[in-house]
């Protein structure tokens, strides 16, 4: 099982990180060590004083698959779920500062919480799913896949373009605007179309 995100997928989110909007979506990789699950707490690594969250749909992977066709790419993925993409921001700030690859700030231990996942039947649209983070009981994050650069079919066919997608992957697809930084004893809650599916605690 491998865990790939997307990154910029949202134009606020892009413009609040001063980042420029990408024409192709942006991949990287968290290894499986990153998950998160059963609502276990998330630990404040060691190495960091600046974790931010980033509140992101994810896509469980039912099949292997290779150079998808975007018709198609409906047919490799039948969950949906909620996860939190955390980030070690001042060690990103700097392996970018000195143009080096930055998975030390994303693919730590414990970096992907994922919460229980719906079936795609759930969903009436899936252009238009909310979902939201509330942190200590404030909302945090609210955003919709109404708003994403990138759907979820582009999002299967160009990866499977570099990767083989195999039965079990987990794709987090962007994160709305609203990121900020994480503080120990924190209480995380996140939410699709109102229906609470992540909760953990920050230690």
């Amino acid at each position: 099982m491998k865990i790939i995100c997307i990154g910029r997928n949202y134009i606020e989110h892009a413009k609040e990180l001063n980042n420029p909007v990408p024409k192709k979506p942006v991949f990287f990789m968290k290894p499986d060590t990153a998950l998160l699950q059963k609502n276990n707490p998330f630990f404040y690594p060691e190495f960091s004083k600046d974790v931010h969250y980033e509140t992101e749909l994810v896509l469980k992977i039912n099949r292997n698959g290779r150079h998808i066709e975007e018709r198609f790419a409906n047919k490799y993925f039948d969950e949906i779920g909620i996860g939190i993409d955390f980030t070690a921001r001042d060690v990103q700030a700097e392996c970018k500062a000195k143009g080096l690859p930055w998975e030390i700030a994303k693919a730590f231990d414990q970096s992907a919480p994922v919460g229980k996942f719906l079936p795609k039947t759930h969903f009436p649209d899936l252009k238009n799913i909310q979902f939201m983070l509330k942190v200590n009981g404030e909302v945090r994050q609210n955003g919709t896949s109404a708003d994403m650069i990138f759907t979820f079919d582009q999002i299967i066919a160009y990866i499977s373009q570099f990767i083989t997608l195999k039965t079990g992957d987990l794709i987090f697809t962007g994160t709305p605007e609203g990121v900020g930084p994480t503080s120990t004893n924190d209480h995380f809650e996140a939410f699709i179309n109102g229906k609470k599916l992540l909760e953990f605690n920050v230690k």
